[in-house]
């Protein structure tokens, strides 16, 4: 397989994390996103959406999107599973998920950032924004933890999952914004369990050849 990404993109964090903990290999290829490479025409034919991660299978098939990308990662690669067992369970950590995925980061990353500076917004407003945007989604993530019936330490389970393969990059980019997080115990804990994980610490961007 092969993995087209960023160092720092939340999204083809996602999927590093997840191929770490299942054990599977890929080759990566970047795609820097602040200088527009994702937008090359040889990117465009492989992912129409100009954005990262793109997963490029043995056959050449491709796959966008890292939360359809991490469930077919967990329906053709099922052990260790990133579900839980029960139907409950599992539609807990799919909205979980969804959460950081598409009411989080969707709302904050680089490209909507780049549109709100380009209705003349300094980069200020910018920050302010994603700044907003992640610390009112991230206390939705508490509370709904809160409601889970896990003890922890993961989010669902005695290990981590999709839940946590969200999660860790979405902390990531909070405090690069500098949002508040003391509040956020069972989060924290989560992020700290994984942590401890070479699944999680080989999957952290500034472990990746193209860091910056």
């Amino acid at each position: 397989m092969i993995l087209h990404g960023y160092w720092r993109s939340s999204a083809a964090w996602r999927v590093r994390i997840a191929l770490n903990l299942k054990g599977l290999g890929a080759e990566h290829r970047f795609r820097h996103l602040r200088r527009d490479e994702q937008r090359a025409p040889d990117f465009l034919r492989l992912n129409p959406q100009g954005l990262v991660p793109a997963l490029e299978l043995a056959d050449g098939t491709v796959l966008t999107q890292s939360l359809a990308i991490l469930e077919y990662l967990e329906e053709t690669h099922p052990a260790p599973p990133l579900l839980p067992a029960d139907a409950l369970g599992r539609a807990r950590a799919r909205a979980f998920a969804l959460a950081i995925a598409a009411e989080i980061h969707a709302v904050q990353n680089l490209r909507v950032l780049n549109r709100v500076k380009g209705l003349g917004h300094p980069q200020e407003v910018a920050n302010q924004w994603a700044h907003d945007t992640i610390a009112e989604g991230l206390a939705a993530c508490e509370a709904m933890l809160a409601r889970a019936s896990s003890a922890g330490p993961f989010c669902f389970g005695d290990a981590p999952g999709l839940a946590e393969c969200c999660l860790v990059p979405q902390l990531y980019n909070a405090r690069r914004f500098g949002v508040e997080l003391g509040g956020l115990h069972r989060l924290l804990a989560a992020e700290a369990a994984c942590l401890t994980l070479p699944a999680f610490a080989d999957a952290a961007p500034d472990r990746q050849p193209d860091a910056e």
